[in-house]
């Protein structure tokens, strides 16, 4: 058991992993360069720890310790007890939740040992808002995608806002990098994958009449939001496919789509 120790000065080094946690541009560098994550809230935290990520701290207001009190009994980590104006004025924000952990990052699988095991896969583009990241990462585990497979510029799915708005399914769908792009994605259609490429043009088939849930391997490639699938992407998939709108809706948020196209890759 970790007891937990109360810290009152903000510049206490015990803190320096949860500094400026606002800051994206600092945590996006910061954050892998250390091997650390933010894991933020109650559920989150626990599911981490679940997913078997190793805890190198964790920051809490007195409110919750009770609410902990398993997980610091369980922890060897140092458990740091702050008032809630300390640890708003540490990571630059109002910590509502109460509970912050840093974690420890590990190594990325290789994406050709993922597709062995794989029949249904995200391949994702230039996705690099984490909100958006975070809700297809939440699609993808709910809808029971195997993996995510992301372009080197897409978001980090550990940043703190795609883990917490994924409600940690970002340790349940495992993912890797797929580099280099699109070059890479020789690697997804050499593993027996079709790539189907998601995209709001009128050449493109309907999902229902594509019938991916009846292939044997897909890989389902979205692009960011706005600017969707680059030309080179589109180019090496071997079907575009589109989801039919109403009402002169030209198209979905890329998180909405992503969880429709998903149903339907995995639902017969």
């Amino acid at each position: 058991m970790s007891e937990p120790s109360t810290v009152t000065d903000p510049a206490d080094p015990r803190l320096a992993d949860y500094t400026g946690l606002t800051d994206v541009e600092l945590r996006r560098r910061r954050e892998p360069a250390e091997g650390l994550f933010i894991a933020e809230g109650e559920k989150v935290i626990r599911r981490a720890l679940e997913a078997g990520y190793r805890m190198r701290s964790m920051l809490l207001t007195a409110k919750w310790l009770g609410v902990m009190a398993d997980v610091i009994e369980a922890a060897e980590a140092p458990v740091h007890l702050v008032e809630p104006a300390l640890a708003e004025q540490v990571t630059g924000y109002h910590v509502h939740r109460g509970a912050l952990a840093s974690m420890e990052r590990r190594p990325l699988p290789d994406a050709a040992d993922l597709l062995s095991g794989a029949r249904r896969v995200a391949v994702l583009e230039g996705l690099v808002d984490h909100t958006n990241l975070g809700a297809i990462f939440r699609s993808a585990a709910a809808l029971g995608m195997d993996a995510v497979l992301l372009s080197p510029d897409c978001a980090d799915p550990l940043y703190r806002r795609a883990v917490k708005t994924s409600m940690g399914a970002v340790f349940a769908v495992p993912y890797a990098r797929l580099d280099p792009w699109p070059a890479a994605l020789g690697t997804v259609r050499s593993a027996g994958f079709q790539l189907l490429a998601l995209t709001p043009a009128e050449h493109a088939v309907d999902l229902a009449e594509a019938a991916p849930h009846r292939l044997e391997r897909v890989a389902l490639m979205l692009g960011a939001e706005g600017d969707g699938l680059t030309r080179h992407a589109l180019a090496a998939a071997d079907r575009a496919v589109r989801i039919p709108m109403a009402h002169g809706v030209d198209s979905l948020n890329v998180g909405a789509a992503a969880a429709v196209a998903f149903y339907a890759v995995t639902t017969g």
